[in-house]
Parts: structure tokens; C-alpha cells; sequence
């Protein structure tokens, strides 16, 4: 194992935290015995061909310091490389941190954990989802929440959460289902007229709602949580309940666990990691072992 590591940083992630997170990390990492380096880039395109440039240079591993969107974005870097990838978790949602167990909001103990893990064997295999040419962590969304998404993009006004929030209360006004053409691995395409379809790696997203509460990042499999028709008055009644996973009671939500699932709908955006696919139809495949993770 080469002494060579990449800190792959945002710097605004969590107000700042991501800035103020990479020396304290680094300190650990080089006390341990590591050389270590920082990739941060112009923009995100940018950062990630820096961080793929690290990769294939042979550093030893690539350490996101950030959120879910700095997570997701070394995941384009790492995934199926054998590089193992390093989380320093000190972004807003941290999903997936949280979801793999490792430490939250503090980079101290995030970075023992990877020296730890280095030197004893260089990592978890974890499985990834993979969406054509995107692979992801946590999960795949669309319908209700994706068009949140889409319509918190196009706002300018508010900034942060708010935004999202306003986005929510105006896809709310306008609520409505989708008719969705989904194919359950290789099985027969079946029309489903759902709420919003949620293709889970790991169980949680935005922040801790446990969509797909029972899925498992090493199991080789999604669970696919399927929010079927429902009135606006269901969706507000039901939604609180997925913060605590006890929403996969209610009749209108169904689980599915495959490997494989193509969703297609006129006019609907898939999201992963919290960050833009592209619009249906996409293939979402489940990729066992797919990146070794460090500290899980």
C-alpha cells in the first residue's frame, strides 16, 4: 500500500465545516505515517477529474471531506478502481456516513478510523447502485421528491434549506402521481401510478428520512420503496412517519429487493446522493463490493 493519500475536499460543505475539518484530519493522517495531499478544483467537474488524476497515479486512497455530494462525487472516482475511499463526514445530511457506520462530524476520529483501517487491510467492500454511468451510495429517487428537487434548482430565492422547503410546499399545491413503466430485474415491465419511487442502496437520504429503512449496503441487492396513489391529505399524514422507516406499513407503500430496475415516466428526473442523474428511463443496476470503504 503506497504512503500517498488524496484529501478530496469541499471546503463549503456544512457552512464551512468541510474547510475547517481537512487539517485536523490530515494531521492524523500524517502522524500515522502518511503523505498527504489536497485535491479541491475550480468547480466540481474540475475537482473530480483531479481526483480520478490521483487515482490513477496510484494514490494509496481518496478521503471525501464533506457531505453526501463530496461523497457521491469521489464515488465517480473510485468505484471499481480498487482505490479505497476514505469519508470524513462534516456535511449537512451524511447520509451516508451514518448508514455505514462510520463517524459523523467529527474529523479526528473519521481520520483514525482510515489510518486504522490502512494498516489493517485497506477497507469494507461496499456495494454501489449504478445508474448508466453514475454510481451512487445512498439512493435513487423519482417522482414526488425528484420534482422537489428539480423545482428547488430553478429557485433563486430562498438560499438553503428554505428553499427546499418552499420547494416542497409548491409541489405539494400542485401534487399529482406518475405513471411510471418499471421492470423488476428480468421481469415483465408493469405500470405503476405512483407517488415517487425510491431505489435504495442504503436505507436513508436527505438528512434521515429512511425511505428504504430495511435496505443493506453489503447484501447485493436495492429495496425498492414504491409510494404508490395516495391523496395530498395520505402523502402529509404518512411522510413524518419516514423518519422513523414505519412508513413501509402503510397500504399505499410497497418493497421490492432486486438487482436490477429500469424506471420509466414522460417528463421525470432521477436523483442520487441528492444529485442530478438525468431524466428517465434509467437502468439502476446493484454493484456488489463495488468500492472498498475505509473505517466501516
Amino acid at each position: 500500500m503506497t504512503c500517498d493519500i488524496t484529501l478530496f475536499v469541499n471546503p463549503t460543505a456544512g457552512r464551512g465545516r468541510g474547510a475547517h475539518a481537512a487539517q485536523p484530519a490530515a494531521r492524523v493522517l500524517r502522524a500515522a505515517g502518511y503523505r498527504v495531499r489536497t485535491v479541491l478544483g475550480l468547480d466540481a467537474d474540475d475537482a473530480l477529474r483531479r481526483a480520478r488524476a490521483a487515482v490513477a497515479g496510484g494514490t494509496g486512497a481518496l478521503v471525501a471531506v464533506g457531505g453526501d455530494g463530496m461523497t457521491s462525487l469521489a464515488l465517480q472516482a473510485v468505484a471499481d478502481t480498487g482505490t479505497p475511499l476514505g469519508v470524513v463526514a462534516v456535511g449537512t445530511g451524511n447520509d451516508f456516513a451514518r448508514a455505514t457506520g462510520l463517524p459523523v462530524r467529527d474529523p479526528v476520529a473519521a481520520a483514525h478510523r482510515i489510518a486504522e483501517a490502512l494498516k489493517s487491510g485497506g477497507g469494507r467492500p461496499v456495494d454501489l447502485g449504478r445508474a448508466g454511468e453514475t454510481w451512487f451510495g445512498t439512493v435513487l429517487a423519482a417522482g414526488f421528491d425528484s420534482r422537489v428537487n428539480d423545482r428547488g434548482n430553478r429557485m433563486r430565492w430562498p438560499t438553503g434549506r428554505f428553499r427546499y422547503d418552499l420547494a416542497i410546499l409548491a409541489e405539494l399545491a400542485a401534487f399529482r402521481t406518475t405513471p411510471f413503466r418499471v421492470r423488476l430485474d428480468n421481469g415483465p415491465e408493469q405500470l405503476i401510478d405512483a407517488t415517487l419511487i425510491a431505489v435504495g442502496n442504503t436505507g436513508s437520504y436527505g438528512g434521515g428520512m429512511r425511505i428504504c429503512a430495511d435496505a443493506r449496503f453489503d447484501d447485493g441487492l436495492f429495496d425498492v420503496t414504491v409510494v404508490g396513489r395516495c391523496s395530498r391529505r395520505t402523502l402529509l399524514r404518512v411522510f413524518p412517519r419516514v423518519y422513523r422507516g414505519t412508513h413501509l406499513s402503510h397500504p399505499a407503500v410497497t418493497v421490492h429487493r432486486v438487482r436490477s430496475i429500469t424506471l420509466a415516466a414522460d417528463g421525470v428526473t432521477g436523483y442520487a446522493d441528492g444529485e442530478l442523474v438525468g431524466p428517465l428511463p434509467l437502468t439502476v443496476r446493484a454493484v456488489p463490493g463495488a468500492v472498498r470503504l475505509l473505517g466501516a
